[in-house]
């Protein structure tokens, strides 16, 4: 493993990769990016499991239950998640660590990644979809929603910022 690791990439050629990437996936897959979808249906297979009631006819998680884990979606996040760790190691950059707010101990910072999860995730069900389904894939297609979320996202992170820039300092 090298001692020092790579750079990071130039933002501006990584934003034209990610967006012929995209422009690749929508062409070959007819989907765009997404990521929510595949947590909402491993959701389901897990409460399915665990207990079929709430999976019942007529309940949130009932289609999705049907559908199962064989899904683009899926497929796509584990492929994501295998692409960062190969990147990452072979970068250089690959480690365990707690990131987060420089001044919050280990314990706040674990606290607030949790509740910010559980809060992305609800957002991203609300909106139907997350910042790479409904913000990147959305405003690709040039739909409003797509342009809606992503100024929503970006007030909300304005916000949040301002109400944690102590912790950072």
């Amino acid at each position: 493993m090298r001692n020092t690791p790579r750079p990071l990439w130039n933002p501006y050629v990584a934003g034209v990769l990610l967006g012929l990437g995209l422009l690749a996936t929508f062409l070959v897959t007819g989907n765009g990016y997404g990521v929510t979808g595949a947590t909402t249906l491993a959701t389901a297979a897990v409460a399915g499991k665990v207990d079929p009631n709430t999976v019942a006819a007529h309940t949130y998680l009932h289609n999705l239950f049907e559908v199962g884990l064989d899904r683009w979606i899926v497929w796509e996040v584990v492929g994501l998640a295998i692409g960062a760790l190969i990147g990452s190691v072979l970068a250089g950059r690959f480690k365990f660590q707690v990131d987060g707010p420089t001044q919050a101990g280990r314990s706040l910072r674990l606290v607030l990644a949790v509740i910010g999860g559980i809060a992305a995730g609800f957002g991203a069900r609300l909106a139907l979809g997350c910042t790479s389904g409904m913000g990147l894939s959305g405003s690709a297609t040039l739909a409003a929603a797509g342009f809606l979320f992503l100024i929503g996202f970006f007030i909300a992170g304005i916000v949040f910022g301002q109400l944690t820039k102590g912790l950072w300092k």
